[in-house]
């Protein structure tokens, strides 16, 4: 028999004074209650009640087992409240990790969106390039970009990472500017740098009449974004950048959009998260990172 059943039992008929009553309010018959009680009997070798053909009583023992089951039902009554209410509203501390760009352009603003409408969660983001394993390093859930290798992942589908060829307008008023991917030769080209890869010698571009690869170079190449944003503005040259880094300037016109009728490769883009590990705080997290930079935000 179920322990904390047999406690709950024994109790109600301590409170109700007979097996009777206790067996009505639990649905089952008076034997069934009273074989309850003596299970639990047997398992502490000693007796409970004192059983008459009226009444029942306790005895020394039960009174104090009485009082330490009142305790254990009410701590179990308790935790099943509290289990109930983080199943039912997002609380807690949720994990996430992003590409550097991405996390601190896009998913930074949108995460302080997401407290406001969860004001019982709190976020930790971690910003790095690297691969994040979610179980390992105790995350939630991440962005990845490029194509996924397959795991027991459960993956949403974002917009596609894009890239743009921009620069500042004293830039381009000063060194003219590039109408194909060809004219880029011989200007000063902002490029990024990857700890552990050689710098990018090549940009690629793409129209209606295929694919062009183009030899790139510069006199300044930086491993942060930002640090290429900033050279960009001062008009340092020409930089291939992510659309959500440099979207805000180039509304503003602080930067300008060159090459606009080529395409540049754009990356695919996931939300990642363990199939197991959905709780309500990490859904209210999916849904709205799905709703702002799903496919359909493109």
């Amino acid at each position: 028999m179920d322990r904390l059943t047999s406690m709950a039992v024994f109790v109600k008929t301590v409170d109700s004074g007979s097996f009777a009553a206790a067996a009505l309010a639990f649905g089952m018959s008076s034997q069934m209650a009273g074989k309850h009680v003596s299970t639990l009997e047997e398992r502490v070798g000693a007796r409970l009640l004192n059983r008459t053909t009226r009444r029942q009583s306790l005895t020394e023992i039960g009174q104090i087992f009485y009082e330490r089951c009142k305790a254990l039902l009410a701590d179990a009554e308790a935790t099943e409240a509290v289990a109930h209410d983080l199943s039912a509203a997002p609380r807690g501390r949720l994990r996430i990790t992003a590409p550097v760009t991405f996390g601190t352009c896009c998913l930074a603003p949108m995460i302080t969106r997401y407290l406001k409408a969860n004001p019982e969660v709190r976020v930790e983001l971690a910003v790095t390039d690297r691969f994040v394993d979610l179980i390992d390093e105790g995350c939630e859930a991440a962005i990845r970009l490029g194509s996924l290798a397959d795991s027991t992942l459960i993956a949403r589908q974002l917009m596609p990472y894009r890239l743009v060829a921009c620069a500042a307008p004293a830039y381009l008023a000063e060194r003219g500017e590039p109408h194909t991917p060809q004219d880029l030769i011989g200007h000063e080209c902002l490029s990024f740098v990857y700890t552990s890869l050689p710098v990018a010698t090549e940009w690629q571009f793409s129209d209606a009449r295929g694919h062009y690869t183009v030899p790139v170079a510069g006199r300044f190449q930086a491993n942060d974004v930002k640090a290429l944003l900033a050279a960009a503005l001062s008009g340092g040259g020409v930089m291939l950048a992510p659309e959500v880094a440099v979207r805000d300037e180039l509304a503003t016109g602080r930067l300008v959009r060159v090459l606009t009728g080529y395409e540049t490769p754009a990356r695919p883009m996931h939300l990642v998260f363990p199939a197991s590990r959905v709780t309500p705080k990490l859904r209210a997290f999916i849904d709205q990172v799905v709703a702002e930079f799903g496919p359909a935000a493109v």
